[in-house]
């Protein structure tokens, strides 16, 4: 539990902070915890919404859902809260989410250290003071000798530049910016855009109580699904006496889920035996069909027996033809983007009140005050809703206008995009911490295990300088250059590169640069080299007083 003894709060006279911390959900909740617990620092966090959450707490549209397992989706650095903590599902819906994060904020009385509705829209490296200056939105002023960025790589909407927008009589909403207070499609005619993962949960919610529901789909997507269902008390029961069990399963996986990848080969089954175990994973639902084989995300032709089966099963759903075959000309391997899962969301095209556009073959020309225009058809609508999806990991960071030494902005830094080492901190940007930044493993993994590695590794190394007298913290260029090299090398060795249009390349964003961004080497491995760089002094840092 926290040292209530140590003095800070948000009326806090001097301003200045021994860590501020930009964001509170999931990341910034835990490093609190760690720096503020843990090593007795004076830290503020600073959050744009009213309330924790982070993703989950913008993220608030119809059918919004997490992709990992609850009892995996869930802090495991205190074996209370582990205990303390049920839930109800086997994927859990946001609500239950924010349930979550509120217990976990009030339990370790979090909320004090929060500054809620704070957006932070400057970032400044003072090197004299060797001190960071961060203002604010409402025009605030604080300094810290350490900033830590925990935005999320998923907090940038991306609203698509399409012309004639502001002309739309209806309303439209983004699927990152929901209105709290949710919206009624009761009787209302819908454009559905982008069938990401958040469309693919959107779709089968909306089409229940839409008049009617367009989708228009740039690219088809693989989809499993979620057979999601409300635990039973028995795996409620052994989720409560297993822990370290499963622990040890998440922080040994390259994906950080609780459950462990085949060391079969797709190739060395038979067509029989490779069909039954797909049909038996299909039917369990969700993450764990990608783990039916070693191979399936390094090798093509066992990619292939994959990617056929789930195009098949579309085909075998959607009763109209047409519709099917647009559903699943899927241009990617399989599980080459974060492959959604789903309830209902193919069988929902089997509705009389759903159509699907293909705005691949029919590009969106423009929005006018009706509704959408393609290049061949109009459609009136009442609602659009963006499900386009996020300026992936860069977009949070760079909205910030963060400069580090002689006033070289992050913006001009990665204008090829970005540069890390190990994904924590940036060349030129002493005593700046990003975490499950670019060059991390983050969206490759079930989020929780990576933050709580950040979180810990970042609270180590300032717990480090400060029982040694150093003050300055900051990455060698040559170390970041090899890292952006092992990155790049992690990722071809995988055939995740081969989706042109996934955001873990950018390619969702129009002008930004075409880099692979996370790490793929995987979880375990990536904390194997965090851990050997502490052990062999901070390798790749200069560490200073």
């Amino acid at each position: 539990m926290p040292d209530h003894n140590i003095a800070t709060s948000n009326t806090n006279a001097t301003g200045h902070f021994d860590a501020l911390v930009i964001g509170a959900g999931f990341a910034g909740m835990y490093q609190l915890i760690c720096l503020r617990d843990r090593l007795g620092l004076n830290v503020r966090v600073l959050e744009a919404g009213d309330g924790v959450g982070g993703t989950w707490y913008w993220n608030r549209y119809p059918g919004a859902r997490c992709d990992s397992e609850s009892h995996s989706y869930s802090y495991y650095f205190s074996d209370d809260l582990l205990k303390e903590w049920t839930w109800s599902e086997r994927y859990p819906e946001q609500p239950e989410i924010m349930r979550y994060l509120n217990f976990v904020a009030d339990k370790f009385d979090l909320k004090r250290d929060i500054q809620f509705n704070t957006r932070v829209v400057g970032a400044r490296y003072d090197a004299e003071g060797n001190l960071w200056r961060v203002t604010t939105e409402a025009g605030e002023s604080l300094t810290a000798t350490f900033l830590i960025t925990a935005v999320g790589c998923l907090s940038a909407a991306n609203i698509p530049n399409i012309p004639g927008l502001d002309s739309f009589a209806g309303q439209w909403y983004h699927t990152g910016q929901w209105p709290h207070e949710g919206v009624d499609f009761t009787g209302k005619r819908v454009g559905l855009v982008g069938t990401g993962s958040t469309g693919i949960q959107a779709t089968p919610v909306i089409a229940e109580t839409a008049k009617h529901l367009t989708v228009f789909q740039r690219t088809a997507n693989y989809s499993m699904p979620a057979r999601n269902a409300p635990l039973t008390e028995e795996f409620k029961q052994y989720v409560k006496t297993h822990f370290p069990e499963i622990r040890d399963v998440m922080h040994s996986t390259p994906n950080g889920h609780p459950f462990r990848i085949s060391e079969r080969l797709a190739l060395d089954s038979t067509p029989e035996e490779r069909k039954a175990l797909y049909e038996a994973a299909w039917e369990k639902g969700g993450l764990q069909f990608r783990a039916t084989y070693q191979d399936l995300v390094t090798n093509k032709a066992a990619n292939d027996t994959a990617a056929e089966f789930i195009r098949d099963k579309i085909r075998q759903i959607v009763k109209d033809p047409a519709t099917a075959a647009k559903l699943s000309d899927i241009d990617h391997p399989f599980a080459a983007k974060r492959p959604p899962i789903d309830t209902g969301y193919f069988e929902t095209y089997n509705r009389d009140n759903v159509s699907l556009v293909d705005v691949r073959a029919d590009p969106i020309a423009r929005i006018t005050p009706n509704g959408i225009e393609t290049g061949n058809e109009s459609f009136d609508l009442d609602i659009i809703v963006f499900a386009t999806g996020f300026d992936a990991m860069t977009g949070p960071l760079l909205k910030m206008d963060i400069q580090g030494e002689n006033g070289l902005n992050l913006r001009d830094a990665w204008h090829a995009g970005p540069v890390t080492y190990l994904g924590l901190q940036v060349v030129g940007f002493p005593n700046l911490f990003t975490m499950t930044g670019p060059g991390s493993p983050s969206v490759l993994c079930n989020m929780p295990v990576a933050i709580e590695q950040h979180a810990e590794w970042i609270a180590g190394c300032i717990d480090h300088m400060r029982k040694n007298g150093l003050r300055r913290i900051a990455p060698l260029a040559d170390a970041a250059d090899r890292w952006v090299l092992e990155v790049n090398e992690a990722a071809n060795a995988t055939l995740l590169p081969q989706a042109k249009h996934s955001w873990y390349l950018g390619a969702n964003v129009p002008g930004k640069p075409r880099v692979f961004m996370p790490y793929a080497g995987g979880m375990a491995r990536y904390r194997k080299i965090c851990a050997e760089v502490v052990a062999q002094d901070y390798k790749g840092f200069v560490l200073s007083a």
